[in-house]
């Protein structure tokens, strides 16, 4: 069987490049031969055109604006740039010829180049929203007047009277195209006189919105409980999951027993060794704050953990409000169920002298590690510096650990503070949002003691136990006084389990502390001036 060789491409003739240099305009619209004075106008004429495509031309000569409403000052030209080009212009000659034996015709088509397009003014961006002010409005005569340097018009340009009827009546006419339906209230239009400005929008260039559905979202039937009607919802499989522990608010009756399946998911992820013994460590004390929790580790630990984000939510769960706020809870355990919970209650105080700085865990816990640390300290500083650290958590009374006061009950040493903490009069039959096991008064008692010695300690010295017993009875605490909540307590107003008052209340009390305030210091300077008033010429120095 024979076969057909392919013929062998045969090489373009080469035609000479005529050295004659054009300028080109694409203009957006159609432009007939009998079109192309108008089109010319609209560019703004003839002069426009040749100092734009000039070489010497400066920045500003070089830009163009198309006016496709030509004469109206109110409607924003279309802005374009002249770039520079290698195009070739190419004539295109079309002659036509009958065949013999039909009627078909042929098409002889002859390209020839004429030259080289050097430059070429394009329109490529969008054109600007337009808007028709009415031309019969004195304002926009006087533009008119203006655009002429017509005096006479300007002289005569009155302001004229605000008439104030910024919504007019609009006739509407026989219009058979609207339903009937529709036109039951009379049409009405503006009449605020708005003129438009310079510019509306300062985006020159379309974006690039690209609508195509998100190649990583899976399309799922959602059912609502309610009415059980079936939606659609698009779900992005490929977005970033965060792992936190699961969190509850005092007033849920359920608290978690599982770690979230997401959570579980990832239970690989994390060092086995170091899981186990945060797991015995909640066994033995089920409600941690984080510094403490953090304070049985090491700094490498710590930073393992900190950056694991998985291994926390795996043992434990937290409450957003209440006596337990912000403690890391066991899971499966209710601390509001169990009186013997009333010692890891945290008690919180804000320090408003201490800035408030986000400093990284890692440069909390390696400060002072550095290169040259190791070399000046010894062996029994480094030790001292590491017990120093693990007691950050807790309180005596005397040490100060820390510029913030946030501390779990158990964690504090204090003798009088502890058998205040270990007593069993004033304690509460049910858990309670802002006390929890505790009587309002005998809370309130811990609280005080508990701020006058830490305060004490920031300012340098020791509180004493009587200068605590005479705040205790100057305060009204020594008095046992029983509260009742006329609202209900709500999650999200006020965090009750720091002590927080209705903002009406706090203000109330800050007047009355003013008050009492201002009245100490008027008789303590009266006293003073009574005094020296009292001694006599002899007995004074």
């Amino acid at each position: 069987m024979d076969t057909e060789q392919p013929s062998s491409p045969t090489e373009a003739p080469e035609r000479p490049l005529p050295a004659t240099h054009f300028y080109s305009v694409e203009y957006p619209g159609y432009v007939q031969p009998s079109s192309v004075p108008l089109a010319i106008r609209n560019l703004g004429g003839t002069a426009k055109l040749e100092n734009a495509f000039k070489r010497t031309a400066a920045r500003s000569e070089a830009l163009l604006e198309l006016n496709l409403r030509y004469g109206n000052p109110y409607a924003h030209p279309i802005p374009g740039d002249v770039v520079g080009t290698s195009n070739i212009l190419i004539k295109v000659t079309k002659r036509k010829r009958r065949r013999v034996d039909d009627d078909g015709v042929i098409g002889d088509y002859i390209a020839e180049p004429l030259g080289i397009i050097l430059k070429t003014a394009r329109f490529r961006t969008m054109a600007d929203y337009q808007f028709q002010p009415d031309m019969s409005d004195p304002i926009a005569r006087l533009r008119l007047a203006m655009d002429r340097m017509d005096v006479d018009a300007i002289r005569q340009y009155t302001i004229p009277e605000e008439k104030e009827d910024y919504v007019i009546s609009s006739p509407t006419g026989d219009d058979t195209n609207i339903d009937p339906g529709l036109m039951k209230q009379p049409a009405t239009r503006s009449n605020l006189r708005l003129f438009p400005p310079p510019i509306f929008s300062r985006q020159g260039i379309p974006q690039n919105y690209n609508f195509k559905p998100n190649s990583a979202s899976m399309a799922t039937t959602v059912v609502n409980e309610e009415t059980g009607e079936e939606r659609k919802r698009l779900i992005n499989k490929g977005r970033w999951k965060g792992y936190g522990p699961a969190t509850v608010t005092f007033g849920d009756l359920n608290i978690p027993e599982n770690p979230i399946q997401a959570v579980q998911q990832a239970r690989n992820q994390v060092k086995h060794e170091l899981l186990e013994r945060v797991t015995e460590l909640v066994q033995d004390r089920p409600v941690w704050t984080r510094a403490a929790l953090y304070n049985q580790f090491s700094p490498a630990e710590v930073r393992e953990i900190h950056n694991s984000k998985v291994l926390l939510p795996l043992v434990c769960y937290t409450f957003q409000d209440g006596p337990w706020r912000d403690t890391l809870i066991r899971l499966k355990y209710d601390p509001r169920k169990n009186p013997e919970a009333r010692f890891y209650q945290r008690i919180y105080f804000r320090n408003a002298n201490h800035p408030m700085s986000r400093v990284s865990i890692v440069s909390r816990r390696q400060e002072g590690r550095s290169a040259a640390a190791y070399i000046t300290r010894s062996v029994e500083q480094e030790e001292a510096i590491d017990v120093e650290r693990r007691k950050s958590h807790m309180f005596d009374g005397v040490t100060l650990t820390k510029e913030t006061a946030a501390f779990q009950l158990c964690d504090i040493s204090d003798p009088m503070l502890k058998e205040m903490i270990e007593s069993e009069e004033d304690l509460r039959e049910t858990c309670d949002e802002r006390d929890g096991w505790y009587s309002a008064h005998a809370f309130e008692r811990i609280k005080i003691v508990l701020r006058h010695k830490f305060f004490s300690l920031l300012q340098g010295y020791v509180a004493t136990q009587e200068e605590c017993e005479a705040l205790l009875e100057e305060g009204g605490a020594g008095k046992r006084t029983q509260t009742t909540r006329v609202k209900k307590l709500k999650y999200g107003k006020h965090n009750m389990a720091k002590g927080a008052l209705r903002p009406e209340d706090a203000a109330a009390a800050r007047l009355q502390a003013a008050l009492e305030r201002n009245a100490r210091n008027l008789q303590a300077s009266r006293r003073e001036k009574l005094g020296d008033h009292s001694l006599t010429p002899e007995s004074r120095p």
